[in-house]
């Protein structure tokens, strides 16, 4: 049994509008004057990209621009990105977008730092040292991802994602404007939110940091559920309650797209520090297969694990429905922590997240092989809180959510 627990961060996290107007005083202040910047065509073509650009420039901070970024990237996306790196020899690396291009921007400044292919650091704990300096820009309100250990690629040979988790990952600086998220479409704003939920929930109801065995060298992919990430988690789980659907519904409505934001980085600490666990488990054969958005993907499998989890943690959904906005004045737990699944089964319908596997273009036979490969992830399997001993557990699963 363990009595300690960890947290860990960004080194530095700067939060509000305006805040991408600070990007050359950070740099600078660091001593990072050869910036890369990894990024996407679309955020080149509506302007996003050349306000970080025109900043550094005006700075004297000329950047090298790698604009491949795409949805869940491929690892030949990132190699790429690799080979751009190893020819500029950056002394910092920016990763401006969604969670995918951040990802990439992990990856890059993990194998430009120790060499190597990609492959090598997939799996946890597998990089040896610090990386090149990170600063993450986050465009969309989801993954999280400028404040966590992960990188998550896509194995297009293998058709399923992999990810890549140690602490090194984590950014120097996590610089989160609301503002850029301002122009994000309507389905992005949907998928990445309905993400940041399943974030804040997975790490609320993950096994107990106390329950998890010592490791050897004292580093573990997740914490377990603990305090600090307890309360991280509620205060995600609130926001996206009160402004997700405003923020999808209404994209000018910018008090809704700021608490989005917040979600999101809150919990993205929660998770990258307590657990993310089955729907994560379940969504990367299955978004590597059907090529889905990992936010689909999550949101459609949540209410299935909620469901599957339910007896393990009934206090907890009980209270996640009170965090959504239900009212449970007067419900036993067991009630309460029916109306959260219900919570979220209506937050997807109002999103447009799809309900079925089959509305993805999902086949039946597929489910079997997602199934195993799901049970296969070992690392989110032990932090679920209902323990899973075979895969044809996860296949009923799968059945329920066809």
């Amino acid at each position: 049994m363990r009595t300690t627990w960890n947290f860990f961060s960004a080194g530095q996290l700067t939060f509000g509008r305006g805040a991408i107007s600070q990007l050359p005083v950070i740099l600078q202040r660091h001593g990072w004057r050869r910036p890369l910047l990894v990024t996407d065509r679309q955020l080149v073509a509506v302007g996003i990209c050349e306000r970080v650009t025109s900043l550094l420039r005006e700075a004297d901070l000329a950047p090298r621009l790698f604009d491949e970024g795409e949805a869940e990237p491929a690892v030949a996306t990132a190699e790429r990105g690799i080979a751009i790196a190893r020819d500029f020899k950056p002394d910092v690396i920016l990763g401006l977008g969604g969670g995918s291009n951040m990802d990439l921007a992990k990856i890059i400044a993990a194998v430009n730092a120790h060499g190597g292919a990609a492959s090598a650091y997939f799996g946890f704990d597998n990089i040896p040292g610090p990386v090149t300096p990170l600063v993450c820009i986050p465009t969309t309100a989801g993954t999280g991802s400028e404040v966590s250990h992960a990188a998550v690629l896509t194995d297009t040979a293998n058709h399923i994602k992999v990810s890549t988790l140690s602490n090194y990952l984590r950014p120097a600086v996590a610089l989160v404007d609301p503002e850029l998220t301002y122009t994000c479409p309507k389905k992005v704003t949907a998928d990445s939110g309905i993400d940041a939920l399943t974030h804040a929930i997975e790490a609320y109801t993950a096994v107990d940091y106390s329950v998890l065995a010592p490791t050897a060298s004292g580093q573990q992919a997740y914490e377990g559920r603990f305090p600090l990430g307890e309360c991280l988690a509620e205060k995600a789980i609130a926001l996206v309650g009160q402004h997700l659907v405003a923020a999808v519904t209404n994209g000018s409505d910018t008090a809704a797209r700021d608490g989005m934001a917040l979600a999101a980085t809150t919990a993205g600490l929660a998770f990258s520090n307590c657990a993310v666990a089955l729907v994560h488990a379940l969504e990367y054969p299955l978004g590597g297969v059907l090529h889905c958005s990992h936010g689909a993907g999550n949101g459609l499998l949540l209410p299935n694990v909620m469901r599957f989890n339910l007896p393990f943690r009934v206090a907890e959904f009980a209270r996640i429905a009170s965090l959504l906005g239900e009212n449970t004045a007067g419900l036993t737990d067991q009630a309460a922590a029916e109306k959260a699944i219900a919570a979220v089964e209506r937050l997807n319908a109002a999103i447009g997240i799809p309900p079925r596997i089959r509305d993805l273009g999902g086949k039946r036979e597929q489910l079997p092989s997602f199934a195993e490969k799901a049970f296969a992830i070992k690392r989110l399997m032990t932090m679920n809180p209902r323990p899973i001993n075979s895969a044809a557990e996860l296949l009923q699963i799968l059945e329920e959510a066809f």
